[in-house]
């Protein structure tokens, strides 16, 4: 193998991308689930913003659990390259499914992307930021 930045380069595996594929589904599930219980439950209850920054809390929770259940249980031994790809292959599945569903609402585009704006007090970024990490932290803690 070749190095790069003076760090060898480490081989990259694209079967060790099924199972994370089959986690992000999971996850997805959950999210759909968590998403369903904040506009029946938390939102009337706590109100629109709160229903909204608890959602977020549980969601990333739930992520995070998923993420380490699958970590602590994978038989795959994943270089540091291939954990930062299945993060970012989680995040990029994530919003671009947030970006289709909400096409297919008939949401426009600046509101979903409204839901990043931090300056404006969403929470939402939480999410992806976690799915981006958790591979790598959990990858990384549970190999050592």
């Amino acid at each position: 193998m070749g190095t790069l930045f003076g760090l060898e380069a480490e081989p990259i595996t694209p079967h060790a991308f099924l199972y994370p594929l089959a986690v992000w589904v999971v996850m997805a599930i959950v999210a759909v689930a968590n998403g369903v219980f904040r506009e029946t439950v938390l939102i009337s209850r706590v109100g629109e913003y709160a229903g909204h920054a608890v959602s977020t809390a549980l969601l990333v929770a739930a992520i995070l659990l998923v993420s380490f259940g699958y970590f602590l249980w994978t038989p795959v031994e994943y270089a540091t390259v291939e954990l930062l790809l299945v993060g970012t292959l989680w995040t990029v599945l994530t919003v671009g499914f947030e970006f289709v569903v909400g096409y297919a609402e008939g949401t426009p585009v600046s509101v979903t992307l409204g839901q990043y704006n931090v300056l404006a007090g969403q929470v939402w970024i939480a999410v992806p930021i976690t799915l981006l990490a958790s591979p790598l932290l959990f990858g990384w803690l549970l190999s050592q």
